[in-house]
């Protein structure tokens, strides 16, 4: 097998494994498993089933690691703290579909973010392509309805979606930055450590206010999937993919979650498309399409 080949299968498994992290966080809110503690265990567990596999050579590397702690510590931040945390905070509030829906745009903003931060240029097309998604989230947002702009009436799970959305475009986009001198999955533990740091006092302020975990069967199942297949495999899946193909084609791929998550959702949880839903996401793929067109 080539490694393109590789890539895509990678690349497909991760979207699978992702979209499974929305179903099982809508399932998380259903069992009342709060979110900030939820997000906590699992990169906890993930770090440590790593830590045997990586110390060696983190402290090998360890003089590599902290000339570039300031990146490393943005990485931990954008991925681990924010937009996982979000993502099982959103799910609260909101619906599977309307999450992955405004996930889906997340590939606009990363050549959005890219050009901003001189990673890699964008054309006028790129720039119509942010516009027209942007309408299309602002369509799922207001649901299409003037009596919730006007009241200023919106889902607050909605809301905090596109915090998340726009961290995890930042975090691609850093990732490509630089060539990194040690390993993937050093990498992921690395990131995965700088995310806990900033994470710990999130958990704790969770615990002061009262939102305690029971460690029962939903909790365990819960934590078993996130940990293994969005957590560890995934990360590590969406590393290689960007590796090989680069960011912007990796990118692509994550267009998948909508399809596969919408079909869970709607078997699992019986959520319908609704008419804004549509509407969003006519204006969500014309950004898509717009942003990966060629100037002549």
């Amino acid at each position: 097998m080539n490694k393109i080949n590789l890539a895509y299968i990678l690349l497909i498994l991760t979207t699978i494994f992702w979209s499974g992290n929305f179903i099982v966080g809508k399932a998380a809110s259903f069992y009342q498993i709060p979110p900030f503690s939820l997000n906590f265990y699992r990169w906890f567990f993930a770090g440590l089933i790593l830590l045997p596999f990586t110390l060696n050579e983190i402290i090998k590397k360890k003089s590599y690691l902290q000339r570039n702690i300031g990146l490393y510590l943005v990485l931990g931040i954008t991925s681990i703290t924010i937009f996982n945390s979000i993502v099982y905070y959103s799910l609260y509030h909101t619906q599977v579909i309307t999450g992955l829906l405004m996930i889906s745009t997340i590939p606009v903003w990363i050549i959005f973010i890219s050009s901003i931060l001189n990673i890699e240029k964008s054309n006028k097309f790129q720039i119509f392509g942010v516009i027209l998604s942007l309408i299309g989230v602002f369509s799922i947002i207001t649901k299409t309805d003037i009596n919730i702009i006007k009241n200023l009436n919106f889902n607050k799970g909605d809301l905090s979606m596109v915090i998340a959305m726009l961290s995890w475009a930042i975090f691609s986009s850093l990732l490509k930055k630089k060539t990194h001198k040690i390993t993937q999955i050093a990498l992921l533990q690395i990131v995965i450590i700088c995310g806990l740091i900033f994470l710990i006092p999130v958990y704790l302020v969770e615990i002061y206010l009262g939102y305690k975990i029971n460690i029962d069967k939903p909790f365990l199942f819960t934590l078993s999937y996130v940990v293994f297949f969005p957590g560890l495999l995934s990360f590590l899946f969406w590393i290689k993919g960007i590796s090989i193909i680069g960011t912007n084609r990796s990118g692509i791929f994550l267009h998948l979650m909508p399809i596969f998550g919408t079909i869970m959702a709607i078997l699992i949880y019986d959520e319908k498309i609704m008419f804004y839903h549509f509407i969003g996401a006519v204006f969500i793929v014309l950004g898509i399409v717009m942003s990966n067109k060629k100037t002549n």
